[in-house]
């Protein structure tokens, strides 16, 4: 039987949300076990204080939603949230870029902020749903060039969009797992079949702001 909370990144990324309700959400995230939480740069010490008895990893989001920030800045704020106690890192792929077929600006990106993590694991998100599969594929040529740890789907900020899709994850898992890179997939899961459904197609981690109804 799967354990669904040691792959759940539980995520708290509204953009309304208050240091009170992050307070509620990472006692929530004890009380469930989850393998991690997934929140703003800005809330990294403080859930890093809040959870420091805790086996839960801080996971925190770069160049967040869009991708567009310069390479140092995202070097930068990585750098930034990693001193504050964060234990992974998901950049966003500078999406404009990959578009434009600017390879070597976007592999130059993620190398970029890879350095600045050191040993901290990275996760590069490719936002599956502004892509082709034939995109997806190269996205995932270009996490492989770069050394990346996670390939991951989506932010859950695409206007319209689905986020995780199965046949995505298992075409990522493809591609990627043969180089020692992870999946997780993320956007959309809401519930335990969808979870595990990603977990099948290859999902090694579950992004998502439903652990809780996932889990219970």
């Amino acid at each position: 039987m799967i354990n669904l909370a040691q792959y759940i990144e539980q995520t708290f990324l509204k953009q309304d949300a208050t240091q009170e309700e992050l307070s509620h959400f990472l006692s929530q995230a004890e009380q469930h076990r989850f393998f991690g939480v997934c929140i703003p740069p800005s809330y990294v010490g403080f859930a890093k204080q809040h959870l420091a008895h805790t086996n839960i990893k801080i996971i925190t989001v770069i160049g967040f939603p869009l991708g567009y920030s310069t390479s140092e800045v995202k070097a930068f704020e990585a750098g930034k949230a990693i001193q504050d106690g964060a234990d992974e890192i998901d950049m966003v792929l500078n999406i404009s870029a990959f578009k434009s077929k600017n390879w070597d600006f976007v592999l130059e990106d993620m190398e970029t902020v890879k350095k600045a993590c050191g040993q901290i694991p990275l996760k590069v998100i490719i936002e599956t749903d502004l892509l082709t599969k034939a995109e997806i594929e190269k996205a995932c040529l270009l996490c492989i060039e770069a050394k990346v740890d996670f390939v991951k789907t989506s932010t859950g900020f695409v206007k319209n969009g689905i986020g995780a899709k199965a046949e995505d994850v298992a075409l990522i898992s493809q591609i990627v797992k043969p180089y020692g890179i992870k999946v997780k997939a993320s956007g959309g899961i809401k519930t335990k079949q969808q979870a595990e459904i990603m977990i099948s197609a290859g999902a090694d981690r579950i992004g998502t702001s439903a652990g809780i109804q996932i889990v219970e």
